[in-house]
């Protein structure tokens, strides 16, 4: 009789509890994450609403699969699979710890309404009553739909909408049978089953949620091989409109990285990052007018202005830039190309051929082991040292190769990324200290509370008097450095600028090698562009 007033009483006390929360809220999409430059100004992000799906948007196909792989009896049990409840809490016990949840789709829905993510006995009865409460007031079909635009995908994308928009390019009722299952097989792991970051690991869930659906009787097996074989149908990578720039999505890659998927998934992320708007739309501005100076004269094509009419391989001439900031290596501004509507390639990341840029490297190194700085002449400079002796100091400040062992490497005969040499050329500025690169600065969740904030990495990779002597080779004019030239070929162009708080490394080209324009030229172009920057 005690158990039964002690259990009653539990149940009482945990209904009490959960009238408190406002099922509306069921509803209602959580808010989404909002990006916030250096200065505190907000980021615009298109595409942050419109995500809700009807139950009509929804393919069968989509509804069993969901079933089949996260809760085979949802449409039988009222929120809470005794059954299942009952084997993982037998099975907690045996490995005294949570290592079985046994939640439905109703008890994950009301989780991640109400963000309750610590595991403890409190929070599971809670969960329970909520759950209870949930599926009083809603229908099943109700509770699926919000499910499924509650949740993220990975890649940026919340919500079942979204999530079909950005992996296949196409409304979710679109969705074919193995998109359906491979969608669905994300969930378990936005982060590392997105097909744009695994696509074998991605396939390996697709796969699985098929097999169970043939376990569950839902398809034979022969329609499971047939949908199996189908083409997957994978938009390009990034395609996704909660993208807005190429610095946006670095950003974004950046958080994936910091927080899991659930933390992602609550909504309401306030993300203060380290761009600085002003300087990157300064910096873009003045890129492209110098550029389309460049194409009158030579009566080269524009960038159309959408990605549908020009292609996926961009001909005309492109460009990429990267601001660090030279004490910390917070990312001030990142440009990846010339039109992000356009193609979505981040060429901050692609390594092009140095040639004369890689000079202050050479005397950096040069300098670092009791040699003479020759400024502008790299091969002499070189030689007091060797190739191999130069390939490691310039490793040292974040620049990876490939690098020839030969006379050629003074020349140039190197290749290196924007970052990459946005972070040398800090390196430089920072008395040696090579910093690691980073876009967010802080992270606070829905409530405001802080749950993450950087901590900037600096290295000594060479000795400070050794950076002060590679700055020689940069031209100087007030409080700023800089250094223009080309390769050989005539087929990559670089600026270095090294100002008073800021590296910048830029790269102009074309993506397929072609020559620009005759070094001398190009060279004066690239310094009428540094003049009009300034000393900022």
């Amino acid at each position: 009789m005690s158990a039964l007033v002690a259990v009653s009483g539990l149940v009482f006390t945990y209904f009490v509890i959960a009238m408190r929360f406002d099922l509306d809220e069921v509803a209602r999409l959580p808010h989404g994450t909002v990006f916030f430059d250096r200065k505190g100004r907000e980021i615009a992000v298109p595409g942050g609403g419109g995500r809700l799906a009807t139950r009509a948007d929804l393919p069968e196909f989509l509804v069993n699969a969901l079933r089949a792989r996260e809760d085979a009896r949802f449409f039988e049990h009222h929120g809470v699979d005794v059954r299942g409840l009952m084997r993982a809490t037998l099975r907690n016990l045996k490995d005294r710890d949570f290592t079985q949840g046994a939640s439905t789709l109703s008890m994950q829905l009301a989780r991640n309404v109400f963000q309750m993510r610590q595991k403890s006995l409190h929070r599971k009865f809670l969960e329970i009553a909520l759950t209870l409460r949930i599926e009083a007031r809603y229908t099943k079909d109700e509770i699926l739909t919000h499910y499924l635009n509650r949740i993220y995908f990975g890649a940026g994308a919340d919500g079942i909408s979204q999530a079909a928009e950005t992996y296949f390019g196409k409304p979710v009722r679109e969705l074919n049978d193995g998109q359906c299952a491979l969608v669905v097989g994300i969930i378990r792991g936005p982060h590392i089953f997105s097909p744009f970051r695994n696509l074998n690991a991605a396939l390996e869930q697709r796969d699985q949620t098929l097999d169970r659906l043939v376990a569950m009787g839902l398809i034979d097996q022969k329609r499971r091989d047939a949908v199996a074989a189908e083409p997957i149908g994978l938009a390009k990578d990034d395609r996704s409109d909660t993208q807005t720039s190429y610095a946006l999505q670095a950003v974004r890659r950046e958080l994936d990285r910091i927080l899991g998927d659930a933390e992602i998934a609550a909504g309401g992320l306030r993300v203060a990052t380290t761009l600085d708007a002003a300087w990157q739309e300064r910096l873009e501005t003045d890129l492209n007018h110098a550029v389309e100076q460049l194409e009158r004269e030579k009566s080269w094509p524009h960038p159309l202005p959408s990605r549908h009419e020009a292609g996926s391989d961009p001909s005309y001439l492109q460009y990429a830039a990267v601001t660090t900031e030279t004490g910390s290596g917070a990312v001030l501004a990142l440009i990846g190309g010339r039109n992000f509507q356009h193609s979505r390639f981040d060429r901050t990341r692609s390594s092009r051929d140095l040639g004369s840029a890689f000079e202050p490297f050479v005397a950096a190194a040069a300098s670092e082991r009791g040699g003479l700085v020759l400024p502008g002449k790299p091969v002499q400079t070189g030689r007091q040292i060797g190739a191999a002796e130069v390939e490691r100091l310039a490793r040292r400040c974040g620049l990876d190769g490939p690098f020839l062992q030969t006379e050629d490497l003074f020349r140039g005969s190197v290749a290196a990324t924007p970052m990459e040499m946005a972070v040398g050329l800090a390196t430089l500025g920072n008395k040696g200290k090579r910093p690691k690169p980073f876009f967010i600065r802080e992270i606070r969740d829905a409530k405001g509370e802080l749950i993450y904030t950087v901590k900037s990495s600096l290295v000594q990779a060479l000795s400070a008097e050794a950076a002060v002597d590679a700055t020689s080779v940069l031209k100087r004019s007030d409080g700023t450095r800089t250094f223009t030239g080309a390769t050989g070929s005539e087929c990559d162009a670089w600026t270095l600028r090294l100002g008073p708080g800021g590296a910048t490394a830029i790269w102009i080209g074309f993506d397929k090698l072609k020559p620009i324009a005759r070094e001398p030229r190009l060279k004066a172009l690239l310094d009428e562009f540094v003049e009009r920057l300034g000393n900022d």
